[in-house]
């Protein structure tokens, strides 16, 4: 449809879906992402799409869209942002309260309000993430919502912000990165040679705790 900003993607069959616990055969939770940032969504499901335990069912842009999904299709887990167009992700969560077989909501979202955790627990999600963690937290996170458990951080006070520690250096590269800079050209634009700009995204990347560029810049953005 003409300027859709729903995405669905092809699901995988039950049997090459399947990943193993022990000898037994387990089915991939199926997920719906739901983010402002198309840059966070394609994040998300390339990460979702290298992991077995895993299937990408669906994503939208925002929440009014989320739900529409929710009424056509069938998935586990949304890993939706706080912050949407049209319906936030309070609005979804309050949608879904008084509906029969809603998917579970993980939360997961640049937005460190020290009282959006508490919120979103009352509201009803599973679980909060913060996009300033690493993947595997949120992968992890999204396996205990699939068996039964709820998942929040115990402070709710401020969290550290990881861009504080960059150099100034790393900031120009990280901020450079947002424009699809390959490592050549970053070389040429600082006056520097590829093997420093390698060095310099190393460091960059170790200190956000992301593995690649991608991620870097979907950090950068969910500011």
């Amino acid at each position: 449809m003409p300027g859709c900003a729903v995405e669905p993607y092809k699901t995988l069959s039950r049997n090459a879906g399947q990943h193993h616990r022990g000898d037994v055969a387990v089915d991939p939770v199926r997920l719906a992402i739901a983010d402002k940032n198309p840059l966070i969504i394609r994040g998300l499901r390339s990460l979702f799409t290298e992991d077995g335990r895993f299937e990408t069912v669906v994503a939208a842009t925002d929440g009014e869209l989320f739900l529409d999904c929710v009424e056509r299709m069938q998935f586990d887990i949304g890993i939706i942002g706080w912050d949407m167009a049209f319906c936030n992700a309070q609005e979804v969560l309050e949608a879904l309260a008084d509906r029969e077989n809603a998917p579970s909501v993980i939360i997961y979202t640049g937005n460190l309000g020290p009282d959006i955790p508490a919120r979103a627990m009352a509201l009803g999600a599973a679980g909060f993430c913060s996009k300033t963690q690493a993947p595997e937290h949120l992968m992890d996170m999204i396996m205990s919502v699939a068996g039964g458990q709820m998942v929040f951080p115990l402070s709710r006070g401020k969290r550290h912000d990881p861009m504080v520690s960059l150099t100034a250096r790393e900031r120009e590269i990280l901020k450079a990165l947002c424009d699809g800079k390959t490592n050549a050209r970053l070389a040429k634009a600082f006056g520097v040679s590829p093997n420093t700009i390698k060095f310099h995204l190393r460091n960059l990347y170790e200190k956000l705790g992301v593995h690649n560029r991608a991620a870097a810049v979907a950090m950068l953005l969910s500011r």
